[in-house]
């Protein structure tokens, strides 16, 4: 770098939650990620280097980097430790896009800076006093005012969501002090956010009055006895060391050491084909098309890139440790079979839940994992003295590792173990942990045939052994996320029996605070960053499958993850029983991992026939669609480029309610093309048909015979228990919960779900059943006894709400309830409903007020709700779970409604979901009792509903089974005062069964 050349600093973190808190949640298609916030930043990275690049614009950079937190481990929090000490942890959706926006910056050729132990602030301070001593300028892409303290006359800063330069002049304009007083004005000022002291009563009127008075802080501090306000003067006097520190907070270092020097950080030019490979694996299509206009380069060429989602995703994600624990945060203890040992009891003496917990909590908090003592073990008498230690303590952590992420196709390469050795005390730090290399090989010319490493145990001695422990139910089997484990143990014939799951703790102890995956479970809990998979295997193209990876590099990876997850597992396993979940952790989340594993092993028949005449029929609609398009708009476009669309639309023809977009382009989102065919535009009716369809075809008809597998021939798709804040279950790979069941081409495309020859699906489907928990939750007569009479539901609203008789009533009207019952569980808006129902908000609000004062039950039900997440953070479903908003005190109005309503729908949807686990937990030895245990498998559970492949002639002896076990559910542990109803149906495919 030289003088006169111009560095751009972009704070990545900051772009990170700007893309999310402004952005409608969003996810991808194929799996339900969320993406929102990968798709913001995305877009308003683009929109900042197409307009760098413009020479016509305005500043051109010569050099440009994109800085984050590292995490907030810092420095500021060994100087203060309740530094930031206020932050809760990113929302769940959040967490993990981090590691995702990384990958996005590197997609888009950009150096990614991030530096241990500092903030994104202080290396884009250091950048920025170098570059300036060069005689360079700067530009920081922010408008922190905590960066404002490095404004000069060559160093400015940039809000590009108000494209607004903020130099000197408004700096003064903002604050009343100059940059160079910045420091001064947040010490007396403190800041709430990142929990500064400063001096309380001084606001930055105040603070920006009295440093133009006495000229600076130590000024104003040495003379503060001379301040004629007396609360003023007494607030200054008392609280000096209060500023000092907080002077020492806000200080920007400058002395960053940076592993990229400045001449590392030369804007390169865009490489097309590698951030459209991006874009394309996370599905964004519309950025994906403007890329491959502006780099010229055909997308439809370019594959997808390999882009893995990291465990742990949420590691160097900001303020993840915001929920580690203390004495008051992180109570607990634990009860039952899978209790600490009556030996840990009696070493512990009388301690409670609570003082357990938090002993465990501080005892492994910041404590140092030794990676250098982790043992290969590499003979079969050395690995029976480890499970002989196991079965001493009756304790173990367990876990795998394979070629594949998905447990149907993977190859078991290695395990690895960790035991604490102490009998007497296994709430002990003191942990030991190995790995056990099973098949790895000598290296990448396996490839050309190279053979297996030396000294590795032959698989079927080490497998015989394990399984002797893993199906000792006395022995209690530890793991993180144990699904996956026990789905591949299955397979080679072990089946795991005693076991904890770390991730469904967090998830039943913290739902809604944050992510659940290992690593961010590591920082959070105990301090400590583990080994990336990435920094052992690899990444991108040239990633390699762990067989490949060195057994030496493999053993310090594995064993830590047994080692972390043993002392989450110490960690999280008290506060169960200190916060009282232990019942939901033991009846909802542990029994229903074996369940879920069978159920993906099973798998479900498909026919591709079926799927590739509609994908013929899907596509040839289509092409009709864009034809009669390109009649109604009198040219042909491109219909999938928002842009031309929006041109069309709003220039050519003049439609109104026409918006731009913060990129200038025409908005053209669902709701406008809804909005203006509910006006009567051919058009965008059209479109909206047009993009239905063409999701439908790329989705699921031309995209399930690809999930097919190679030897059982099913589709077999992966729940998530811990992805959602409700309980409710997620589908991946392929997700079979989003194929839309109103439509005729949905419902074409779950024909093509069979049964084997012999056998016939039976689909048994709640009715209504998040409607049925609202009235078992609120005090509504009639809703209860509508249900309890067998009556319409949706008819029976209508007449009381309207007054018209339920015998003769209009469809419409009948239509307008139902919109209406469903949507309050929703909390939906007095414009949300006028949008559904195609009428007039003032109307829509007059429908809304009417039905809270027709069931007074269901308002005071929602206000008894927010004020009781208000006040104590969470909801709970009628069983016990917690749903957790850390956001429903926001101060921003649109975060702080979204949660309320979250708030309102989580205790209805959360029971739903919860009654639905309990019939899977049951079904299945209901059924074994029945003598139907090897004619009956369930396959599937979407949402509501749960579908089996039944032997035919089994089908009648089952049905009323299935059906009366669904029924009562939540018996013994809730009486419904509703009746729970359960539709069942026996067909050849999905379709005609549901």
């Amino acid at each position: 770098m030289k003088k006169g050349d111009h560095l751009f600093l972009i704070d990545g973190s900051g772009f990170i939650f700007r893309a999310f808190h402004a952005l409608p949640p969003l996810t991808r298609k194929s799996d339900g990620l969320p993406v929102g916030a990968v798709s913001g930043f995305c877009n308003m990275l683009w929109k900042l280097l197409t307009d760098a690049r413009d020479t016509s614009v305005g500043v051109t950079p010569s050099h440009l980097a994109v800085i984050f937190d590292y995490s907030s481990k810092t420095f500021r929090k060994e100087l203060y430790p309740e530094y930031k000490a206020n932050r809760s942890a990113p929302p769940e959706e959040l967490v993990p896009q981090f590691g995702l926006i990384r990958e996005a910056t590197r997609a888009f050729n950009l150096p990614c800076i991030e530096t241990e132990g500092f903030e994104a602030d202080d290396i884009i301070a250091t950048y920025a006093r170098a570059a300036e001593a060069i005689g360079a300028d700067v530009t920081i892409v922010s408008s922190d005012k905590d960066l404002m303290q490095l404004v000069t006359p060559n160093v400015h800063m940039y809000d590009s969501m108000k494209d607004k330069q903020i130099g000197i002049p408004e700096v003064v304009e903002k604050w009343g002090v100059p940059p160079e007083k910045m420091i001064d004005l947040q010490s007396l000022t403190g800041d709430s956010t990142d929990n500064i002291p400063g001096i309380p009563g001084i606001g930055p009127k105040t603070a920006a009055q009295l440093l133009e008075e006495y000229g600076d802080l130590d000024t104003l501090l040495a003379r503060a006895g001379e301040i004629k306000q007396v609360k003023r003067r007494e607030n200054i006097v008392a609280n000096v060391e209060l500023a000092r520190l907080s002077r020492q907070l806000v200080t920007l270092r400058t002395d960053v050491p940076l592993d990229l020097p400045l001449d590392s950080l030369s804007l390169e030019k865009q490489d097309g084909p590698r951030l459209i490979g991006f874009l394309k694996a996370m599905e964004f299509t519309t950025l994906t098309r403007r890329v491959a206009e502006a780099c010229d380069c055909d997308a439809s060429a370019i594959e997808p890139s390999a882009i893995g989602i990291e465990r742990g995703q949420a590691a160097h994600g900001p303020d993840l440790d915001a929920a580690t624990p203390t004495s008051e945060a992180a109570p607990g203890a634990v009860s039952g079979a899978s209790a600490v040992s009556p030996a840990a009891t009696a070493a512990n003496g009388d301690l409670t839940p609570s003082d357990l917990a938090a002993a465990r909590a501080a005892a492994f908090h910041g404590r140092k994992i030794d990676i250098t003592s982790y043992q290969t073990i590499r003979d079969l008498d050395t690995l029976k003295g480890w499970i002989a230690a196991a079965r001493e303590t009756g304790l173990v952590a367990f876990d795998t590792e394979t070629t594949n992420i998905d447990p149907m196709l993977a190859d078991l390469v290695g395990f690895s173990l960790a035991i604490a050795d102490n009998a007497l005390q296994p709430g002990s730090p003191e942990i030991r942990a190995a790995y056990v290399p099973l098949t790895h090989k000598t290296g990448v010319g396996d490839l050309l045939g190279g053979g297996m490493a030396d000294g590795q145990i032959p698989m079927a001695e080490a497998l015989a052994v394990l399984k002797d422990m893993l199906e000792d139910p006395s022995i209690l089997k530890v793991a993180q996320n144990l699904k996956y484990d026990y789905l591949l143990m299955k397979r080679y014939g072990v089946a795991i029996k005693g076991f904890d799951d770390t991730m469904l703790m967090s998830y039943v102890l913290d739902a809604g605070k944050g992510n659940h995956g290992m690593d961010g479970l590591s920082e959070r809990w105990l301090g400590h960053t583990p080994i990336a998979y990435k920094d052992v295997a690899g990444s991108g193209k040239s990633s390699l499958t762990f067989d490949l990876v060195d057994i030496d590099k493999a053993t310090a990876y594995a064993a830590e993850d047994a080692d972390v997850t043993l002392r989450l597992w110490m960690v999280l396993k008290p506060r169960l029983a200190a916060e009282k979940l232990t019942r939901i952790y033991e009846r909802l989340e542990r029994p229903l991992v074996p369940v879920l594993a069978d159920m993906e092993e099973r798998g479900i028949s498909i026919d591709r026939q079926i799927l590739s005449r509609l994908s013929g029929e899907l596509g040839q609609k289509a092409a009709a669609f864009e034809d009669e398009i390109y009649e109604l708009a009198g040219e042909r476009f491109n219909v999938g480029s928002p842009k031309q669309l929006g041109d069309i639309l709003f220039g050519k023809m003049g439609l109104p309610g026409g918006s731009k977009t913060k990129t200038g382009q025409w908005s053209t989102s669902a709701q406008v093309l809804e909005d203006l065919a509910a006006e009567g535009a051919p058009l965008p009716r059209k479109i909206v048909d047009w993009r239905q369809l063409t999701k439908l075809k790329s989705t699921y008809t031309d995209a399930l015979p690809g999930y097919v597998h190679p030897q059982t021939k099913r589709v077999h798709t992966s729940y998530s228990l811990a992805a959602t804040t409700t309980g409710r279950l997620s589908s991946s790979e392929p997700n079979l919960q989003n194929i839309p069941v109103r439509t005729a081409e949905g419902r074409k495309i779950r024909t093509a779900f069979i049964a084997t020859p012999g056998h016939k699906l039976l689909s048994a489907d709640y009715s209504q059943i998040e409607l049925r928990v609202l009235a078992h939750v609120a005090e509504i007569p009639q809703l209860r006894q509508a249900f309890a009479d067998g009556v319409d539901i949706h008819a029976m609203t209508a007449s009381e709400m309207f007054g018209v008789p339920v015998e003769g009533m209009p469809s419409e009207v009948r239509r307008r309830a139902k919109a209406i019952n469903f949507g309050i569980i929703y909390g939906i808006s007095a414009f949300g409903l006028a949008n559904q129902l195609g009428i007039e908000r003032s109307e829509a609000g007059d429908y809304i007020k009417k039905y809270f004062e027709r069931f007074p039950g269901i308002k005071d039900y929602m206000e008894s709700t927010k004020a009781f997440a208000r006040e104590n953070g969470y909801v709970e479903t009628i069983f016990g779970r917690r749903a957790h908003y850390p956001e429903i005190k926001s101060s921003n109005p649109s975060m702080r409604a979204f949660n309320e309503r979250a708030a309102i729908n989580a205790p209805i949807q959360g029971s739903a979901a919860d009654i639905i686990r309990r019939a899977m937990i049951k079904i299945e030895p209901v059924l074994a009792e029945a003598g139907l245990g090897e004619r009956v498998r369930m396959l599937l559970q979407v949402h509501d509903e749960l579908i089996f492949e039944v032997e035919e002639e089994a089908i009648e002896a089952a049905m009323p089974i299935i059906v009366e076990t669904m029924e009562h559910a939540a018996m013994p542990a809730i009486a419904m005062r509703v009746p729970l109803k359960v539709d069942a149906r026996a067909a050849h495919n999905w379709d005609e069964a549901h």
